[in-house]
């Protein structure tokens, strides 16, 4: 068992959630890796993510999902996947069911595909004008890197960004289109460090503890799992937020100095096994 606290609470500020849908990545058949990215962005941007989530291409679950979450008093949902042409992409039509508005297809993302492939709208292929729907009232922003077009919807109090699954997208949409939302929403900043402890879990946790209560706005992990033996040392994360990125570091290098220190004075040796973040 992994050895953690709750991290620092984010008064005042939105809370986000990740959905990853795909009946590919419930079954195991590929790897989620684009929470794990968002997740780190989102982070590194001073932002409180509460949960990531996987779903099915189940329409009825994405509903349910899209308003647990709202009830849960999620703010800021981030969705990847169910955009493409095939008619398990329901991501969309679940969108606007929820909302309670018809599914349309975009002009611009229509105009985008013609500009990139020098068509008319009338020679583009069923696959993507199909790509191109979005809820009524969304604002589609068009995908840089792909054909299938980031959209935006406020709703039921919260703003949902949803974006085609292929990580190479994920990843050419959110610094464009996402980040800098996040950014305006939250005014802290974190920073984040791995360090490496010859101490069991048992061992390593009251002196996480312990640092967490000395600095506040720090967030120590154990990640037991990572040992690939017993004898091998035990990572710990460090992560810190502050009001700024210089304030962030500032508290990141306290908090590090003092759970050094308390390893040290139990004879024991620590490591940084990365590099600050």
């Amino acid at each position: 068992m992994e050895s953690s606290v709750n991290p620092p609470e984010a008064a005042n500020h939105p809370l986000i959630e990740i959905f990853a849908i795909g009946t590919e990545l419930v079954i195991g058949r590929i790897q989620d890796t684009n929470s794990t990215w968002l997740a780190e962005q989102i982070t590194e941007l001073g932002g409180r993510i509460r949960r990531v989530t996987l779903l099915t291409d189940e329409k009825e679950e994405i509903i349910r999902a899209l308003q647990d979450s709202v009830d849960r008093g999620t703010r800021i949902l981030i969705a990847t996947g169910g955009l493409g042409p095939t008619p398990d992409d329901l991501t969309v039509d679940a969108v606007a069911e929820w909302i309670g508005v018809p599914v349309v297809t975009s002009d611009v993302a229509v105009e985008d595909y013609c500009r990139r492939r020098s068509l008319t709208r009338e020679e583009l292929s069923e696959n993507l004008l199909r790509m191109a729907r979005c809820p009524e009232g969304a604002e589609v922003m068009t995908n840089p890197v792909g054909w299938a077009p980031c959209i935006r919807v406020e709703a039921k109090g919260v703003r949902l960004f949803i974006m085609p699954g292929p990580p190479k997208e994920v990843q050419g949409l959110f610094p464009r289109y996402i980040a800098p939302y996040i950014s305006e929403s939250y005014e802290i900043r974190s920073a984040s460090m791995r360090v490496e402890v010859d101490l069991w879990e048992s061992e390593a946790s009251p002196l996480m503890e312990a640092t967490m209560e000395r600095h506040p706005g720090v967030y120590l992990k154990a990640y037991v799992a990572l040992r690939n033996s017993p004898e091998e040392r035990l990572p710990v994360d460090l992560v810190a937020t502050g009001e700024d990125a210089a304030s962030a570091h500032a508290i990141l290098h306290a908090a590090l100095d003092d759970f050094a220190a308390q390893v040290r004075q139990k004879g024991r040796s620590i490591d940084y096994a990365a590099e600050e973040s």
